[in-house]
């Protein structure tokens, strides 16, 4: 377990621009993710083996999840909510590699994660119901709750950026004090701690941004004569 420190270390400046670790390690994670995945789909096989069993059995349990809140919608958006389940995912678990550190425990990448499903919010309501439709959701039934909705979209999306960053920095500086006291007595159950809360973290905001997205085209549609 590093050192724990809420300032952000930078990696080098690029002109007026201070590029962060948190920053080169998601860019380069998201890199390798990207080439794992290539690597392992590229050539199915019609008899699949282990590896493409737990690839399947890992993809199918994403998608029943996104179709049981998406509905008809569910292959749409299920790229999306996947690739940020596998990426905060890996994110999350990266604290636990010796010289690594959690790129979510930086503020600055759960805003831009944040933003992304915000963007995204809008990018599938618009595509699926025009951009008129979409926009006339903000005046109803009155266009007197239009700053309420405007102040609901901002404040979601700052609560989503702040809940994830604050989890997972809240667990690894308890997980870093338990150490200090007891030492490397107790790293198992530390290790565990750190597994699941990781997992659990990357389930929740995955789940919010697929409720946000749903939410938004399901939302429009019920708004249609």
């Amino acid at each position: 377990m590093n050192e724990v420190s809420i300032r952000v270390a930078t990696l080098f400046t690029f002109g007026p621009f201070d590029i962060s670790v948190s920053l080169a390690t998601s860019v380069g994670m998201t890199v390798v993710i990207s080439g794992v995945g290539w690597l392992l789909v590229r050539s199915p096989a019609s008899t699949p083996g282990p590896r493409q069993v737990v690839i399947e059995a890992i993809v199918s349990t994403m998608e029943e999840a996104v179709a049981q809140v998406a509905g008809s919608h569910a292959q749409r958006i299920m790229p999306f909510i996947a690739s940020i389940w596998i990426f905060l995912v890996c994110s999350n678990l990266l604290g636990l590699v010796p010289g690594l550190d959690s790129p979510t425990r930086d503020l600055s990448v759960t805003t831009a994660l944040a933003i992304v499903v915000f963007l995204s919010v809008h990018w599938f309501g618009i595509r699926t119901q025009g951009l008129k439709k979409y926009l006339q959701h903000y005046l109803s039934p009155s266009p007197f709750l239009l700053p309420f909705h405007l102040i609901s979209e901002v404040t979601r999306t700052v609560a989503l950026a702040v809940r994830l960053f604050g989890n997972m920095m809240s667990l690894e500086m308890a997980a870093f004090l338990v150490l200090m006291v007891a030492g490397f007595l107790v790293p198992i159950p530390i290790l565990m701690l750190h597994i699941v809360e990781a997992l659990v973290q990357a389930y929740i905001f995955g789940m919010l941004a697929l409720i946000y997205v749903a939410g938004g085209i399901q939302s429009h549609e019920e708004g249609k004569p």
